[in-house]
């Protein structure tokens, strides 16, 4: 596997509608080489904000994207996008790459980030000792944080292909993929050590506005709960030390301890769902009652900002165009390249009353949109069309159809949006401890659905799974939630034998067979140039 790794350390840091001071804003800094770094520990710091910036370039750079691909693979959404555009989305929809004409790189871009990011931290690890600590907590920190990102990669590149090059070292070094068993023991060996060492007031959520998207200890604890609930139920198997009694007790931890609480109106967590219709420089309107970056309730978020470009500047959250509703803006919502449309039968399936419905879905026609100007063009041009679209990352715009992307309205709407990615929210801690047994179990569960405008129901491990589905719809969880309970049951409410849509304005259907899933037992496709470029040492996962 001869990929061509790439350590920048300059990088930028975001809010919503602009740039700010934080903890990514640092000074430029190319001219530096492992000759002449990591010496100090502020070298140290510029090397641990270059592994946040690798792990921000699985959404800032071109590619399928990680959490686009969740949604796409999962029962929530339709690969949709432009009639006339390649079906590389159904092909991912349908775990069939016939329908892309054989297309055997979809995710070759992705593949390669994944592994830069993952590059920038074992160099960093790798030279650990190089660096001149005069603070030992510090170093402590740092690493911690380094070595939790690391396993936060590789979660996401073990649970998306399952069979992976487990690089520990700074190095090309091509070798074969290993047993999953083995990145997970990383990765639960990388969250302790960040548990271990990064100090628990570290970066207080009380000072969310200074640190908002590190790696805490309790996005590790929170994380760690999350691979343990996963590779148990994928798996059905266990590795030695890593129980669910640990699980539980970081969770507990994380609700005891860190400060956290539920934003009180769910549709405040989400920019789109709270956001007014305003002139171009009124931010006070655009953002309505939206609770902010960094809220009480975000354990981790991956961040961005709106100075991205073409001429190699990535830092924008590159994927959330796809969501925008095709080529169409309708204050507050902004136009995009109409992925992700949503399907009917997940929008009709929610319980009566239930409050976050209307937080997560645009209803084009309850939400006014089919009257907009461009509406008839923007039809015509839209596969999969099923007259509704996701509501919590839809990009925003002014009353004018401009982007909202920056407050002046000259933001570009493909490159420059950069609403955070909200990798773990506080909901998802509670439900986690309430399905690892928690004695409060039924309290947690209550807390949730009482937010969402609903009676209490027993904690049963039923309907927690369920409440989840609700929770946390179009957030890049609910597809690794029906795998983890089988991928037999995944495909069974994954698959569909024709649900109606409108392609091009014409009739169409989607048709998801279960076999195709089971066959690659909810897996993806490994690049096939990636298994070129190793010479063959790189095997395709069955199926594929």
């Amino acid at each position: 596997m001869k990929l061509s790794y790439i350590v920048s350390l300059g990088f930028m840091g975001a809010t919503l509608m602009g740039c700010s001071e934080s903890f990514l804003d640092v000074e430029s800094k190319t001219e530096s080489n492992t000759d002449n770094f990591y010496k100090t520990e502020n070298d140290a710091n510029r090397a641990l904000i270059g592994c946040y910036d690798g792990w921000r370039q699985i959404s800032s750079s071109p590619g399928f994207s990680f959490y686009v691909a969740s949604e796409v693979m999962g029962a929530e959404c339709f690969g949709a996008t432009g009639n006339t555009d390649g079906r590389g989305y159904q092909a991912v929809d349908r775990f069939d790459i016939g329908q892309s004409s054989g297309d055997l790189n979809l995710y070759e871009s992705d593949w390669a980030r994944y592994y830069e990011g993952i590059y920038r931290c074992n160099e960093l690890i790798k030279y650990e000792q190089q660096i001149n600590w005069t603070d030992e907590t510090l170093h402590n920190t740092y690493m911690g944080e380094c070595h939790g990102l690391r396993a936060l990669l590789y979660f996401d590149l073990v649970r998306w292909f399952g069979n992976v090059p487990l690089l520990t070292k700074a190095t090309q070094e091509n070798i074969p993929q290993a047993d999953p068993a083995d990145v997970y023991r990383l990765i639960f060996d990388d969250l302790q050590f960040a548990i271990d060492n990064i100090p628990e007031d570290a970066y207080p959520k009380s000072k969310a506005e200074e640190n908002d998207g590190r790696f805490t200890k309790f996005a590790a604890e929170a994380l760690y709960a999350r691979a343990y609930l996963y590779y148990t139920g994928y798996y059905g198997a266990q590795l030695e030390g890593i129980t669910a009694e640990k699980a539980l007790g970081y969770c507990e931890d994380v609700i005891k301890n860190g400060g956290y609480a539920l934003v009180e109106e769910y549709k405040d967590l989400w920019p789109a769902a709270s956001a007014g219709i305003a002139d171009t420089k009124d931010a006070v309107t655009l953002l309505g009652t939206y609770a902010g970056d960094g809220n009480s309730e975000t354990v981790l978020a991956q961040k961005f900002t709106n100075t991205q470009d073409y001429n190699g500047n990535n830092d924008s959250n590159r994927w959330q165009v796809m969501v925008g509703m095709r080529s169409l803006a309708s204050a507050p919502y902004g136009k995009g390249w109409g992925a992700l449309t949503v399907n009917p039968n997940f929008v009709n399936s929610y319980e009566a009353g239930d409050l976050r419905k209307k937080a997560s879905v645009i209803d084009l026609a309850n939400d006014g949109v089919t009257a907009a100007a461009g509406f008839e063009s923007s039809y015509k041009d839209w596969r999969e069309y099923t007259g509704y679209c996701i509501k919590k990352y839809s990009p925003l715009c002014f009353k004018d159809g401009t982007t909202a992307s920056k407050i002046d309205g000259s933001g570009d709407f493909q490159t420059q949006n950069h609403q955070d990615w909200v990798i773990i929210r506080y909901a998802d801690v509670l439900l986690m401890a309430a399905e690892l047994g928690s004695p409060n179990k039924q309290s947690y569960l209550d807390q949730v659905r009482k937010r969402a405008g609903l009676n209490p129901v027993p904690a049963t491990q039923e309907n927690i799974l369920k409440e989840r589905k609700y929770e946390f719809a179009f957030e890049a969880i609910n597809y690794w939630d029906l795998l983890r309970q089988g991928v037999e049951y995944a495909a069974s409410q994954i698959a569909t034998s024709g649900i109606a849509v409108k392609s091009g304005g014409n009739d169409d259907v989607v048709v998801i067979s279960a076999d195709n899933i089971i066959a690659k037992r909810g897996l993806s496709q490994i690049p096939q140039n990636q298994i070129t470029l190793s010479n063959g040492v790189l095997k395709q996962n069955a199926g594929w």
